[in-house]
């Protein structure tokens, strides 16, 4: 079969483009793509990354993009907003097929997910009869966070934990304002559970509620905790004297206690009076981009939800509950470290877990109670945050399109390309440095994905600190911890660790491709020319870090330009592996210098060649 170039005398997207593509669409708020194109776009990135531009069946020709799927015959083809030297380019409209007579044909979101399925199908020999139902939970979602967005964007100053115009306000809505989510996961936004009850808990709706408040006999209650009053953030609740002598106060998320209030086991504890219903109570919490995690202006609380989003069940496994707490305490001495040598970036602890321990048939706690109502304590913004400075989730800063006060667009504020590419440096200078000493100093993988990091800036919209939390997706690499691990049970050592070369992986696929380059995208968006400055100032940010505090190979390679690690969401998804067990493709890397200037470099010193 000719090759696509050959077909349509167009130009391979499979090397990195030092040139940019047509001007973009600055797509302000209020001229958003709609459920449709939203969907047929994220696959289509997906598809680029991971099936059609590994195996060179992608092109660029008249503004658009081509991609074929070569098991299913299929050639598609897209609008560009601009190309990307990355390859996550920016698309505009439609999708279109092209017909048995040469024609294009424009196609829906339903019809792009039947081809992605069918060529799945014979690429990996594996069937996946849920994957156009997940798709379509996705679309359903996407469409649904459009009707309640004006109501949310009406209410959302008023309600919850946040006075109008405070940092924590800004902070909410920048966790609220993500309507599209992962844009290289097929599925970003599909979820089970009870649609109608959805929008209740729904970040993008703005949801904030109270809790759900449970009295527990004492000998009943499991918990840890890492430090003196970790646990403080759950009994300031309720007054001591609401509870009756002997009882703990457990707080649950309102829709996951409707989800458990018939197991069997907790309707027998609530017949005896060992677990008492106090209905909602206390003051409202904010539901944050992750859903299950909440806010009340004071601590994060990190509840289960039985409720699959994207890829997972959102629920705290017993290994995560007891090695958040594990984490916090024995990474003390690792993160006071790194917080001296990098005074702008801090990460959030999870001293403390608290749920309920009712027996099960075999005497032992019953695991779907003890993990269904296990709820995480993360510490609130006030202990690390810089004063004067607010908070922003990163996502939002870097989504593709503004629908949210917090992105970059807005931080900008038009400013021109000079001073877009200061703000860039200095967000590096904050974001790259702890990472990297993390991984070689002490053997920490951070998880540093664009729902992990919080951008906090000044009142010029400066980046001043970076702020890290969620313990469940860090790690430790055994050869470096080996004492600490052998203290812990297997059960919650063993997934607490990656072997090297997985770590690096995740930390060069979150840290540079999930979240680098994707806010890299979106300054690029408002000044196209800069993009090849802008990745001049990654590999920039690299080198200072290595010549100042070593290069090891791994570091060395980067700068040399390998490829880059994508995680693979989409072949995930559709051979239904866990999270952990993810593979990745390889991306060409922006960042390498072209190897004559190395050679040319190395003749004029009297290296070798």
């Amino acid at each position: 079969m000719p090759s696509l170039t050959e077909t349509l005398g167009s130009t391979s997207l499979d090397a990195p483009r030092r040139t940019t593509g047509p001007a973009p669409d600055p797509a302000p708020q209020g001229q958003l793509p709609s459920a449709d194109e939203v969907v047929a776009h994220t696959l289509l990135n997906c598809l680029v990354r991971e099936v059609s531009a590994p195996e060179h069946q992608t092109a660029l020709t008249d503004r658009h993009l081509l991609l074929r799927l070569p098991r299913r015959g299929v050639l598609l083809r897209v609008a560009l907003r601009r190309t990307s030297m990355l390859g996550a380019h920016r698309f505009s409209g439609p999708v279109s097929e092209r017909t048995a007579d040469g024609d294009w044909s424009e196609i829906d979101w339903r019809r792009l997910a039947e081809h992605t399925q069918d060529e799945l199908s014979l690429r990996t020999g594996v069937r996946n009869e849920e994957f156009l139902d997940q798709i379509d939970s996705s679309h359903r979602s996407i469409a649904a966070s459009f009707a309640v967005r004006t109501g949310a964007q009406r209410v959302r100053r008023g309600t919850g934990p946040a006075a109008a115009d405070t940092p924590v306000a800004a902070y909410l809505d920048s966790e609220q304002s993500l309507l599209f989510g992962h844009r290289f996961h097929p599925t970003p936004k599909a979820r089970t559970g009870d649609a109608d009850s959805w929008p209740a808990y729904a970040p993008e709706a703005a949801a904030a509620f109270p809790l759900r408040h449970l009295a527990v006999r004492a000998h009943l209650i499991a918990e840890e905790s890492a430090e003196p009053g970790a646990l403080d953030a759950l009994d300031r609740l309720t007054a001591p004297a609401s509870l009756p002598e002997g009882y703990r106060l457990l707080p649950a998320h309102p829709w996951q206690y409707d989800m458990l209030r018939e197991h069997p086991a907790l309707r027998a504890a609530l017949g005896r009076g060992d677990v008492l219903d106090l209905g909602q109570a206390g003051r409202p919490f904010a539901a944050t981009a992750s859903v299950r995690t909440l806010y009340d202006g004071e601590s994060f609380l990190k509840f289960s939800l039985n409720i699959r989003i994207t890829n997972c069940l959102r629920k705290n496994a017993s290994y995560e509950l007891s090695g958040a707490v594990a984490l916090t305490r024995v990474l003390g001495p690792v993160l006071a470290d790194l917080a001296e040598r990098f005074p702008g970036s801090a990460v959030l602890r999870e001293p403390a877990y608290r749920s309920l321990a009712l027996a099960g048939p075999d005497g032992t706690p019953d695991r779907d109670l003890l993990e269904g109502f296990g709820v995480i304590v993360r510490e609130g913004l006030a202990h690390r945050l810089l004063p004067g400075t607010t908070p922003l989730l990163a996502g939002a800063v870097a989504d593709e399109y503004p629908t949210g006060a917090a992105h970059i667009s807005r931080l900008l504020d038009g400013a021109g390309p000079r001073a877009a590419l200061d703000w860039w440096a200095a967000y590096l200078r904050l974001l790259v440095p702890p990472v990297l000493a993390a991984y070689f100093d002490h053997g920490l993988v951070l998880e540093p994905h664009l729902q992990n990091v919080l951008i906090c800036v000044d009142g010029d919209g400066m980046p001043a600190q970076v702020l890290f939390r969620d313990l469940e997706g860090t790690k430790l690499l055994p050869e470096r911890h080996a004492g600490t691990l052998a203290s812990l049970p297997p059960e919650v050592a063993g997934p607490m660790t990656y072997d090297a070369q997985r770590g690096w992986d995740r930390i060069v696929y979150c840290l540079l491709v999930n979240h680098v380059a994707e806010l890299l995208a979106a300054l690029a968006d408002l000044h196209p020319r800069a993009e090849a400055a802008l990745w001049a100032e990654v590999r920039g940010a690299l080198r200072t870090y290595a010549d100042r505090y070593g290069c090891p190979p791994p570091l060395a390679a980067l700068l040399a330009g390998v490829p880059l690690p994508a995680k693979a969401n989409l072949l995930t998804r559709w051979e239904r592996k866990a999270d952990r067990e993810a593979g990745y493709v390889r991306l060409p890397s922006p960042l390498g210098e072209p190897i004559t200037a190395s050679t040319d470099a190395a003749a004029a010193t009297g290296g070798t060649r």
